[in-house]
């Protein structure tokens, strides 16, 4: 009860390969998580990231555990409509990049600063700028 009044300091993304990472216990990403934890950020990830990085080998159990400490933002149709039009702005296809605009759209919603975990730097730079800090994982 005491940490809902807690005030946060920023939050931390976590796209597909930075929860990925996290889930399979890569010690960077794990240790980027807890400096970020320790700063007080809150952690979240985006509902499609969840479809996104799940396989047939993803240890389900983890998952849940890891997806129990961190907020998920799902998607609705404001959200979607706000993705497509950062994919016109970048001159990108939702075909390919539908997850990511996303997954940009969201973190750039979130408190500040917002640092996300992506191997899309490019990707995610095209679709943020300066809005969020990229660390690449």
């Amino acid at each position: 009860m005491a940490r809902r009044g807690l005030m946060r300091q920023g939050t931390l993304v976590l796209d597909c390969e930075g929860l990925s990472g996290f889930v399979n216990d890569q010690p960077p990403v794990v240790a980027l998580v807890a400096e970020a934890r320790s700063r007080g950020m809150e952690v979240v990830t985006s509902s499609l990231t969840l479809v996104e990085a799940t396989h047939r080998r993803t240890n389900q159990a983890r998952l849940a555990w890891l997806l129990s400490g961190m907020r998920i933002v799902h998607v609705g149709e404001e959200e979607a409509r706000a993705a497509s039009t950062m994919l016109v702005a970048a001159g990108l296809h939702g075909h390919k990049y539908a997850i990511d605009a996303v997954v940009a759209e969201m973190a750039v919603r979130q408190q500040r600063p917002v640092v996300m975990l992506t191997s899309d730097i490019d990707d995610m730079a095209r679709f943020c700028g300066d809005r969020v800090r990229l660390v690449a994982v």
